[in-house]
C-alpha cells in the first residue's frame, strides 16, 4: 500500500509544481522519477513521452499512466493518473470560484503573462535537453530538423510527425545496412 501511496505521492507533486503541462512537465518528470526514485531510465522516460504524444489525451497524463503501470500495474497506473491530475482538478475548482471576480484587474493579467514566459523557457530548457541526449548522427539531426520545419512552418501535426519519423527511422535502420537494435527484431515479429 506504501509503494501506491509514493507513486501517488510523486506524480502529485509533479502535478501542483509544474505549470504549461506536456514537454514543460518533463524537467519535473525527469527529476522525480529517474533522478529521485529511480523508477524509471531518462531513456525509458523520453520512449513514454513519444508514446504519449501519440495517444489520445494529455502528455503528462499518458506518460503517467505508462509509468505507473510499469512500476505497479494496474493499481500504479491508477495511482500515478489520479496523482498527476488531482491538483489540476483542484487548482480549476479554486480558480473557477474566484478568477471570474478577478480576471479583469491588470495585476492578474500581467502574472499569466509572466507564468506563459516561464513556461515557454522551461519547454525551450527541455527541447535543448532533449537535442543534446538524443541526436547523434547527422542521420538524426537532419530528421530533427525537418521534423521541426514540417511542424513549425508547414502546421503539421505532431502527431503525424511523430509516427512518419518512426516510420521512417525503422526503414532505415531495416534497410540502411547497419546492424538493428533489438527492437527492430520484435516490431519485425509483431508484423508477421
Amino acid at each position: 500500500m506504501m509503494a501506491y501511496f509514493r507513486l501517488f505521492a510523486s506524480f502529485f507533486k509533479i502535478g501542483l509544481f509544474t505549470f504549461g503541462g506536456g514537454y514543460a512537465m518533463l524537467p519535473m518528470f525527469e527529476r522525480e522519477l529517474v533522478e529521485k526514485n529511480k523508477w524509471i531510465t531518462n531513456e525509458e522516460l523520453l520512449d513514454y513521452f513519444a508514446i504519449s504524444q501519440c495517444t489520445p489525451g494529455p502528455i503528462a497524463v499518458n506518460t503517467a499512466t505508462f509509468v505507473g503501470y510499469k512500476i505497479k500495474k494496474n493499481i500504479g497506473s491508477a495511482a500515478a493518473t489520479l496523482g498527476v491530475i488531482m491538483p489540476s482538478i483542484v487548482i480549476i475548482l479554486i480558480i473557477a470560484a474566484v478568477l471570474s471576480n478577478f480576471a479583469d484587474i491588470p495585476a492578474v493579467q500581467h502574472a499569466f503573462a509572466g507564468i506563459r514566459v516561464a513556461v515557454g523557457a522551461l519547454i525551450i530548457k527541455s527541447v535543448i535537453k532533449l537535442i543534446r541526449s538524443n541526436v547523434k548522427s547527422l542521420f538524426q539531426a537532419a530528421l530533427c530538423i525537418a521534423s521541426f520545419i514540417v511542424v513549425a512552418f508547414l502546421g503539421q501535426s505532431p502527431v503525424y510527425v511523430v509516427i512518419g519519423a518512426g516510420i521512417f527511422g525503422f526503414a532505415v535502420g531495416r534497410w540502411g545496412g547497419r546492424k538493428r537494435p533489438y527492437y527492430y527484431f520484435c516490431v519485425e515479429n509483431f508484423l508477421k
